[in-house]
């Protein structure tokens, strides 16, 4: 579907949250609110940072992403054309103008340096990374089926992120979660990737389906994700967290092996629920039980 000109006002305000899955937030913001409790511990021995703090990380979260998918639709939006499944996107649709989304993209990209600049020296410092992971996905799967890990590092700081939006530092500690939701991630893509392995195939892209196979990608996302729930263990006890903690990990590990029962090899009808659903539930159960286990520990 194109339209005859890009849309303007409220209608357009709803194609930019489109764009940008804006729903998918639910993703990494509770990793993300998870990173900021253990760092507000840290910091001033209240899992609460302050209203101000609070609405920097959330400002900088929702902006870095927003500028992540704005470039991304940029950078694919060719690719996108070609795509049955994705030409529908407001680039290629011609909902929204290449002028809109660049606009678009420079905005997003100047709130999440002013909100890091506002946090503390070192997001600051560090802005800069953030920006060439998140950013540098786009490109990864012209050369690389490693372009799963990539995306899932750019979900997996935002915990990282968070931490040091309230301390100022880095604890090395909160490594482990950034690894256990970069694992996390890049399982759900490897098997939201197994929709489009014939078009990636036949355009020369990379993405474990393409390089593996259906089975092996299947297996290797199994891999990805039963290391998740390993890294989720392990991070419970280097920060000495309680049994509600624990039983986060036991319903994220439950939802995970129920996602994966879903997918099969000759049947990709219900990735939908896989990928958003349960992924979903995943993310805010994990910070519920977390905000559970430090109010109640």
């Amino acid at each position: 579907m194109t339209v005859s000109a890009p849309l303007t006002g409220w209608a357009s305000f709803r194609a930019y949250l489109e764009m940008i899955k804006f729903e998918h937030s639910i993703f990494a913001l509770p990793f993300a609110m998870v990173g900021m409790m253990w760092g507000s511990v840290a910091a001033r021995d209240s899992l609460w940072p302050g209203w101000e703090k609070f609405g920097l990380i959330v400002l900088a979260m929702v902006s870095c992403r927003s500028a992540a998918m704005a470039f991304n639709r940029i950078v694919d939006r060719q690719i996108d054309a070609k795509n049955a499944r994705t030409a529908i996107r407001a680039i290629p649709a011609g909902i929204l103008g290449l002028r809109q989304v660049h606009l678009f993209f420079a905005g997003s990209v100047g709130l999440f340096l002013v909100a890091a600049a506002l946090l503390n020296p070192l997001a600051l410092a560090l802005s800069p990374v953030a920006l060439l992971v998140t950013l540098g996905y786009s490109y990864t799967k012209r050369f690389t089926p490693l372009c799963h890990l990539i995306l899932g590092l750019s979900l997996a700081i935002a915990p990282a992120a968070a931490f040091i939006g309230v301390t100022g530092t880095l604890d090395p500690r909160i490594l482990s979660l950034v690894f256990a939701v970069m694992g996390w991630t890049a399982g759900f893509d490897i098997l939201y990737s197994l929709q489009d392995e014939e078009f990636d195939r036949r355009e020369g892209l990379y993405s474990m389906p393409v390089w593996l196979g259906r089975v092996k990608a299947l297996w290797a996302s199994r891999l990805l994700h039963a290391l998740t729930v390993g890294l989720l263990i392990w991070t419970g006890f280097l920060w000495s967290l309680g049994p509600l903690y624990f039983a986060g990990v036991a319903v994220a590990a439950g939802l995970l092996l129920y996602e994966q029962s879903l997918v099969k090899p000759d049947d990709l009808s219900r990735i939908n629920l896989a990928f958003f659903t349960l992924n979903g539930w995943v993310s805010l159960g994990f910070f519920v039980f977390a905000l559970l286990d430090g109010v109640l520990s």
